[in-house]
């Protein structure tokens, strides 16, 4: 069944996104209703019980059909995804025969099933062109994302590797410290029962937003988790996360204003000394062009410029306030070896960007 009054005002919303210049993603079902097994609630639950029937034909051409001439968007084919490689083939080659515009067409599904799930799809380039990427711990944000941008890489099929639900399912991402009542709850999860060390909005910031960017990742979006004010079942005012939504208009005004060629670079933490990938610090770069260094702290920052030449500015950028590149310590180093970078101006003890560019 449509609701045609219904669709029409999704229409209105996503009409003023896309003027907003808004990235539009649509999560075509959710684990609740992609299929029928082991839900304890029969067969045909929804949609052909996760089979490609004529049900799900007619909700796909309907979507694609009223929303797919909005310019940016992706075709998610299910939150937490439990349907067969059976069934997903047959989805995705109709929404792939369908679509007019050749959207990015992405698949999520839970932390432990990454490998079987998405192990399916590395390489085949008439299937998945991203993914859309959950974890249980925003420590491993940026590892994640890594394995998979890396991973396609290699295979011969790159993705568009997205994360969209960071963090263990009870607290996501925080509102802001400030948020009536988020301090309360805080002292609750901590003590609780169900015992979660809950991340700040400054883990979010650094091993969510930027530690998905700098492993090459597309972006981020926020989970808000269901123990917090403002939670993943009730929110009605995104103003609880304003402070992380600053942080992320933050870091996409520095890539367009600072004019950097992003999908020209790729990971290169090892140039940093972080063979690991550990969230101290991240790189990303086009080599004997341009690095970008992102540090949780700052201490004895180098980056080995062993494969390049010339001279390379060095300036730093604040990524809690934005605003223009700043001079630290050092301005300027040569390549052909591993260089000091230098400290900031200020506040070395908080995270900062270093633009090291030929």
């Amino acid at each position: 069944h449509f609701d045609c009054s219904k669709l029409d005002q999704w229409g209105v919303v996503f009409n003023h996104g896309i003027a907003k210049g808004m990235y539009l993603h649509f999560k075509l079902q959710e684990t609740e209703n992609d299929d029928s097994r082991g839900k304890g609630k029969g067969p045909g639950q929804a949609l052909d019980a996760g089979k490609f029937g004529s049900a799900r034909k007619a909700y796909l051409r309907e979507m694609i059909a009223r929303y797919g001439h909005n310019l940016a968007l992706n075709w998610n084919l299910g939150e937490e995804n439990t349907q067969t490689l059976d069934e997903l083939e047959p989805m995705i080659s109709y929404i792939r025969q369908t679509d007019p515009y050749g959207h990015n067409l992405v698949l999520h599904t839970y932390p432990n099933a990454q490998d079987k799930v998405y192990g399916w799809f590395v390489g085949r380039k008439d299937m998945l062109s991203g993914l859309s990427i959950q974890n249980s711990d925003v420590s491993k944000t940026h590892k994640d994302t890594l394995k998979w941008v890396t991973r396609s890489e290699a295979a011969g099929h790159p993705w568009i590797v997205a994360f969209d639900e960071a963090g263990n399912a009870q607290v996501g991402t925080p509102p802001d410290p400030d948020w009536p009542g988020a301090r309360e709850a805080r002292k609750k999860i901590r003590k609780g029962k169900r015992k979660v060390k809950a991340p700040t909005i400054h883990d979010i910031r650094a091993q969510v937003l930027w530690g998905t960017l700098m492993a090459g990742g597309a972006g981020v979006e926020y989970y808000f988790g269901y123990r917090f004010p403002e939670n993943d079942l009730l929110a009605e005012n995104w103003r609880s996360r304003e402070k992380t939504w600053n942080y992320s208009r933050i870091a996409l005004n520095f890539f367009k204003d600072q004019k950097i060629p992003f999908v020209e670079m790729e990971n290169a933490d090892a140039l940093m000394g972080n063979g690991k990938n550990d969230n101290w610090g991240y790189c990303l770069a086009k080599e004997d062009g341009i690095y970008l260094v992102y540090l949780r702290t700052v201490k004895d920052a180098t980056i080995d410029l062993s494969g390049a030449s010339g001279a390379f500015s060095v300036a730093w950028f604040n990524p809690r306030e934005g605003g223009e590149l700043v001079k630290g310590s050092v301005e300027s180093v040569k390549g052909g070896g591993v260089v000091s970078l230098g400290v900031p101006p200020v506040n070395a003890d908080e995270d900062w960007v270093i633009v090291v560019k030929k």
